[in-house]
C-alpha cells in the first residue's frame, strides 16, 4: 500500500476514481433486467445456468423445508450457536430502531397520530460469490421480522448449508437458488417462480448494484451498496491491529477501498510494514484478495484536514481507535463508526448488533445504514373536529387564493 501526503489534488483523484460510473456493468445489467421482465422464467433460468452453472429445471428454483432442516443437522452445534447470538444483538438494535406510533395536537381540535404499518413483502438479496454471506441474511431478515413483514423471500445464487440452516434459525421459509441481476429482475417484476415483492434489501456486486438502481423506480431499494471502504484515522496507536483492520475489508471484493490517514509519517511506515507482514501470513485466498486492496496510506497535515477528507469522502466503515471521542465531534457522514482500539471492524460486520448493510461511494453523505425504519411505513393520520375546522378555516382559504387554487377554497368555504 502506497503512502501519500494528503493533498487537495491527492483528494480529488481519489474522490474522481470512486465517482467513476461503471458503463459496462450498467449496460450489461440493463440488458439482463430488461429481458428478465421481457421473458420471466425463461430468461431468469438461462442467465442463472449461465452465470452460475445452476440448471434450475433440475434443482428447482426454491430450496424446499426439507433441505432447510437438513442444512440445520449438518452445521456444528458451535456455529447455530454463533448465528443465535449475533441474530439476538441485531435483534435489540433493530427494536430501539423500530418507529413509533405518536399522536400530537396541533391546533385545539386537530390532532395527527402516526400509524407504523410494516411493508408488505421484500425479497433479501445474499452475495454468493466464495461463500455465501450468512451475516448479510441475519442482517437484512432480523430487522425485517422485528418489524412484522409478512411476507420475506431471501435469494442467492450458491446457498451452501450454513446459509440454510441460518434461515432455519431466522425462520425464513422461502430460498431461492438465483442471484445476480436476473434476481433482482425477477424480485422487482415477478415471473411464474418468483414473487414481485415491494422492497430489495442487501448489497452485490457491481451488476447486483446496477440493477437495483434500475429498478427502483417500480420497486423500492434499501440503498444502492457498491465496493466496500474503509478508513482508519489514527496519530498514534497499534500498528499491528490498525494493519490488521484494513487487510480484513479487501476480503470483500477486488475492488475493495481501505486507507489509513494519519499525521504521523512514522506510524504510517509501521503500518505499511504491518500489512506486508500480515499479507505473507494469510492463507492464499485472502492473501490474493488484500493484494488487490485498492486504497493507500494517507499523510495529512492535521487532524482538522483528516476529518475534512473523511467527511468528503463519507465512508462505509471508519475506525477512531485513538483519542476517538475527540474525532468523532469532527466526523459528520460515514456509515458507522467503530471507537477506540478494541473496536475491530469484523465484529460489527457479524454480532455487535449494529446493522452491516451501509452506504457506500458517498452516500454516507445522504443517509445511514440500514435499519428497522427501512421495513416500514409511518402513515399520518388526521383527526379534525368542527372546532378544529374553524380554527384552520380561514388561514387555509387565504393559502388557497394565494395559489390560485379555488376548488381547495370551495372544499373549506362550502362546511362553513
Amino acid at each position: 500500500m502506497k503512502i501519500l501526503k494528503l493533498t487537495p489534488q491527492a483528494e480529488k483523484w481519489l474522490l474522481a476514481r470512486r465517482a467513476r460510473p461503471d458503463t459496462e456493468a450498467q449496460a450489461i445489467a440493463a440488458q439482463i433486467v430488461a429481458d428478465v421482465r421481457k421473458r420471466g422464467d425463461a430468461a431468469l433460468f438461462a442467465y442463472t445456468k449461465k452465470f452460475d452453472y445452476t440448471d434450475l429445471t433440475k434443482t428447482g428454483v426454491w430450496v424446499t423445508q426439507k433441505g432447510i432442516r437438513a442444512a440445520q443437522r449438518e452445521t456444528s452445534a458451535k456455529f447455530r450457536k454463533a448465528v443465535e447470538k449475533a441474530a439476538a444483538n441485531v435483534r435489540r438494535v433493530a427494536e430501539k430502531q423500530l418507529p413509533r406510533r405518536w399522536t400530537v395536537e396541533t391546533t385545539p381540535g386537530v390532532k395527527i397520530h402516526q400509524v407504523v404499518r410494516p411493508i408488505e413483502a421484500i425479497g433479501c438479496y445474499v452475495p454468493g460469490g466464495r461463500f455465501s454471506l450468512v451475516s448479510t441474511l441475519v442482517m437484512t431478515v432480523v430487522p425485517a421480522k422485528v418489524a412484522g413483514v409478512p411476507n420475506i423471500v431471501a435469494v442467492c445464487p450458491k446457498p451452501n448449508p450454513e446459509l440454510l440452516a441460518t434461515a432455519g434459525i431466522l425462520g425464513v421459509e422461502r430460498i431461492a437458488r438465483i442471484g445476480g441481476a436476473q434476481a433482482i429482475a425477477a424480485l422487482a417484476y415477478g415471473t411464474k417462480s418468483v414473487p414481485r415483492v415491494d422492497k430489495i434489501f442487501g448489497p452485490g456486486n457491481k451488476y447486483v448494484t446496477a440493477a437495483k438502481q434500475i429498478v427502483s423506480s417500480e420497486c423500492a431499494i434499501d440503498l444502492p451498496a457498491g465496493p466496500t471502504e474503509a478508513i482508519v484515522f489514527a496519530e498514534h496507536g497499534n500498528a499491528r491491529w490498525i494493519a490488521a483492520d484494513l487487510l480484513a475489508q479487501a476480503e470483500h471484493a477486488r475492488d475493495a477501498a481501505s486507507f489509513f490517514v494519519t499525521t504521523s509519517d512514522a506510524l504510517a511506515r509501521e503500518v505499511q510494514r504491518e500489512i506486508q507482514k500480515q499479507l505473507a501470513q494469510l492463507p492464499n485466498g485472502a492473501a490474493h484478495s488484500s493484494t488487490r486492496l485498492s486504497g493507500a496510506i494517507l499523510i495529512a497535515e492535521s487532524a482538522e484536514q483528516a476529518c475534512e477528507f473523511i467527511n468528503r469522502f463519507a465512508p462505509e466503515h471508519l475506525s477512531l481507535p485513538e483519542n476517538g471521542a475527540k474525532s468523532l465531534s469532527r466526523v459528520r457522514a460515514t456509515g458507522t463508526v467503530f471507537l477506540g482500539p478494541w473496536g475491530a471492524q469484523p465484529l460489527g460486520d457479524y454480532a455487535t448488533g449494529s446493522n452491516h448493510v451501509l452506504p457506500t461511494g458517498g452516500w454516507a453523505r445522504r443517509r445511514g445504514g440500514l435499519s428497522t425504519a427501512d421495513f416500514v411505513k409511518c402513515i399520518s393520520v388526521q383527526t379534525i373536529t368542527d372546532r378544529g375546522f374553524l380554527h384552520l378555516a380561514e388561514a387555509v382559504e387565504t393559502l388557497a387564493e394565494a395559489e390560485g387554487l379555488m376548488a381547495h377554497r370551495n372544499a373549506v368555504r362550502i362546511r362553513r
